[in-house]
């Protein structure tokens, strides 16, 4: 029975991944160099704002990945080796950006994936650069990362970025940039996440004393509700955290996040757009939140020393993956140009609500990969 649940994920992951392929590649053929956000009725190309700068790493991460997974000589390996680099290379000028918080997210899945196949120690001085411009961010009054909304916000987002701190400071042995990176790290934990395993979107900080004032929200219902998709964020990036630092703190608080997850999402594992919203507004679910949470779980699964509980979390995993690829695939809909329906990019400006999102087919993705690797 085992081995049969096995055999049919596979399959059904194959299926989503093959798709994820074809849709991927329209969107070049349809869109040449256009880095999408978020899709509206379906449509990546849109006159709908962006908010922030902060998506454009997902599009080539998810060419890296699939060249990953084609191999060397393998069938469309030479495609998207192109491919990833065609889209990677025009990021290379972000390093420098000082305006977002955000520059993991566009490093992480092309620099470094990049970095990984070829070794070649120019895209390595890309993410050594861009890892100092983040850093530059740290508030010493406060001990954090500054969002880019202001100087006195923290954002759980951030979690998700400051892996890329760590890595240029392993890769060059600067203390002082790891220190930053920790720092942050231990002042989102004590702040930003909650005893239950929630997490706040936002703090606010007092700039004159550096003292923490109150949570906040952007995105999230209110400030003292636990946005999902900031929640997994928190679940993954503190994953990160603990593979680069091994303090046992980030591992906790890594497990408590994901205990709330599972113990608050709905049986099939996608959760609402916020778990403390209103009954009625909890209708409206985020997959892009669940395929953040597979992804995060599975990375999540092998860094515990308890093998039961990594058995678990991997098993959730899968179970939540099943059910993303299950039910909420755009398969059936040719007119749809995204490969993971349901997500929510903003709900009070109306953004990218109910539609595909770019994170969201790219955490598929990523999941997906390490799934059936």
């Amino acid at each position: 029975m085992i081995h049969f649940e096995i055999e049919s994920d596979r399959n059904v992951f194959e299926d989503a991944l093959a798709f994820a392929h074809e849709q991927v590649k329209r969107l070049i053929e349809r869109h040449p160099d256009y880095y999408p956000i978020y899709t509206k009725d379906g449509k990546w190309k849109h006159e709908g704002p962006a908010w922030t700068h902060w998506c454009d790493g997902f599009l080539p991460g998810m060419m890296w990945l699939f060249q990953r997974r084609a191999g060397p000589g393998g069938a469309d390996s030479d495609f998207w080796l192109e491919q990833a680099i065609r889209y990677t290379k025009p990021l290379e000028a972000r390093k420098q950006d000082r305006d977002v918080h955000d520059l993991g997210f566009v490093f992480l899945p092309t620099y470094y994936r990049w970095y990984q196949k070829t070794k070649d120690p120019a895209a390595n001085e890309v993410l050594i650069e861009a890892g100092r411009t983040l850093a530059l961010r740290f508030r010493e009054k406060g001990q954090y990362l500054r969002s880019f909304v202001a100087e006195n916000s923290l954002f759980i987002d951030i979690m998700m970025n400051v892996g890329l701190i760590f890595y240029a400071a392993r890769e060059t042995g600067d203390r002082k940039l790891r220190d930053i990176a920790l720092r942050h790290a231990l002042t989102t934990r004590r702040f930003l996440v909650r005893g239950d395993g929630s997490t706040a979107h936002e703090g606010i900080f007092d700039l004159e004393t550096g003292e923490f004032l109150r949570e906040a929200t952007h995105q999230g219902w209110r400030a003292d509700s636990s946005w999902s998709r900031g929640l997994t964020w928190a679940m993954y990036g503190f994953s990160t955290c603990y593979e680069y630092s091994r303090d046992p703190r980030f591992l906790h608080t890594a497990e408590a996040c994901a205990d709330y997850y599972i113990t608050h999402s709905p049986d099939d594992g996608v959760p609402p757009w916020d778990f403390s919203a209103p009954l009625e507004s909890r209708k409206l679910l985020d997959t892009s939140a669940g395929a953040i949470a597979a992804a995060g779980l599975l990375r999540l699964s092998r860094l515990l020393h308890d093998p039961i509980k990594g058995h678990f979390y991997w098993c959730t995993a899968l179970h939540i993956l099943r059910n993303l690829c299950q039910d909420y695939l755009a398969k059936d809909d040719k007119k749809w140009e995204g490969v993971l329906k349901g997500g929510v990019y903003h709900l009070h400006k109306n953004l990218g609500v109910n539609e595909s999102v770019m994170w969201g087919d790219y955490f598929l993705v990523e999941a997906l990969e390490h799934a059936t690797r």
